[in-house]
């Protein structure tokens, strides 16, 4: 007890003199005046009753109501914000904040701000991120549509956790907080609806402490349509996921295309094969070969993505990436790509002589189709390899 009594009172002294508060409560607000006072109003209540060291800020982006007035009026600071969008805006109100922690929460009156203090106390005892839970805290009547509470969010949520191990039941909660020192880690660039989406991913690749603590959830007090699109929103924030996963966007479906259609090919170039009454032959054999081609486009536009957004800082450092540019430089793509145009053009060169032996006349298409799509495959992603090499050595020259 005389170890918090005495770190409450350093707090409090640091408020009287002017020194950086501990918290710093920042509210995103659009046109928010019907219900920015009832927020002010509880958050000053939760500080006062938890004698906590800490500011109000709000991030106006451009209302036209009123509400920076009113914040300013109800004592809070006002981070006037031009750039429209719901990441502009909390990037705004963070860049003003002074705080060593920052809560963030919408200031439409649907989340209760009464439970900052369990934010803080998480905050406090290590957590890089602290996420709201609403499905355990309670959602009121209303206050979530049914697709939202049903499928959207448990969808996006379970993506979530499944591509990025990130621990929440609600990946999308307005109301969490940070300490600024994972914040500025963070390094977040997005400027709408998926900053969000890139905290908690980028948390969770960056190996950051996240908690959850219950939360509950109100109907929004506001008398205008929320800003939120449900179909728009939603699916900017599944194209973001899938876009931070190039391993399960691109990856792995190109490794299994490449693998079940060489395993495929393999199978069907001495000749026709019989499953019970149906016969496969060059048809499918032509499909194989699209499907190893395509897998082999997917694969390396997975390595792209992950290099691109390595270096626009979407994503943290991978030391496989860094592996990849020591070991597999330009020469050696080369190297590898000119064996396999070679082998293209041997057989090539044997598809000739296999028409000369017909005296450049009509031939069998059956065992001809199997030498050209064979050509096809080790010409085509020996180009492909040349091609990619040259780009990856145009990305690696940024890192250099």
């Amino acid at each position: 007890m005389s170890s918090i009594a005495s770190d409450e009172q350093v707090r409090r002294e640091k408020s009287i003199t002017g020194g950086e508060p501990e918290l710093s409560v920042v509210l995103p607000c659009l046109n928010e005046a019907r219900t920015l006072p009832a927020c002010i109003a509880q958050i000053q209540r939760s500080i006062r009753d938890h004698r906590l060291d800490a500011e109000i800020i709000v991030a106006d982006n451009g209302s036209t109501d009123g509400s920076s007035e009113i914040a300013t009026s109800l004592g809070a600071r006002v981070a006037r914000v031009p750039d429209r969008g719901y990441g502009n805006a909390l990037m705004g109100g963070i860049a003003a904040a002074r705080g060593q922690y920052v809560i963030m929460g919408d200031a439409d009156s649907s989340y209760d701000f009464g439970d900052i203090p369990k934010f803080l106390e998480q905050l406090r005892a290590g957590a890089d991120l602290v996420m709201g839970n609403r499905f355990r805290g309670g959602i009121q009547r209303g206050a979530m549509p049914f697709l939202h509470r049903n499928l959207g969010n448990p969808v996006l949520s379970f993506l979530g956790r499944l591509l990025f191990h990130a621990p929440c039941g609600d990946f999308h909660c307005g109301l969490r907080g940070f300490s600024m020192q994972a914040y500025r880690r963070m390094d977040l660039q997005t400027t709408g609806m998926e900053f969000a989406s890139e905290m908690v991913v980028k948390a969770s690749l960056f190996g950051m402490k996240i908690v959850e603590v219950p939360t509950t959830l109100s109907p929004a007090g506001r008398d205008r349509p929320p800003h939120l699109r449900s179909w728009r929103d939603g699916w900017r924030h599944l194209r973001f996921l899938m876009m931070y996963s190039p391993r399960w966007s691109f990856l792995y479906p190109g490794l299994a295309l490449m693998i079940g259609g060489t395993a495929l090919a393999l199978w069907l170039l001495p000749g026709p094969r019989s499953l019970g009454s149906i016969t496969v032959d060059i048809h499918t054999l032509l499909y194989a070969t699209m499907a190893i081609l395509i897998g082999f486009q997917m694969v390396t536009f997975s390595i792209f993505t992950k290099v691109f957004a390595i270096i626009e800082k979407l994503m943290p450092e991978d030391p496989r990436m860094k592996w990849l540019f020591r070991h597999f430089r330009l020469e050696t793509g080369l190297a590898i790509g000119g064996v396999l145009i070679a082998a293209g053009m041997g057989l090539t060169l044997y598809s000739l002589f296999l028409w000369d032996a017909h005296h450049f006349g009509p031939m069998d298409p059956e065992r001809l189709v199997r030498v050209v799509a064979s050509t096809l495959v080790l010409f085509t992603i020996g180009v492909e390899i040349c091609l990619s090499s040259f780009f990856l050595s145009i990305l690696g020259l940024r890192r250099k």
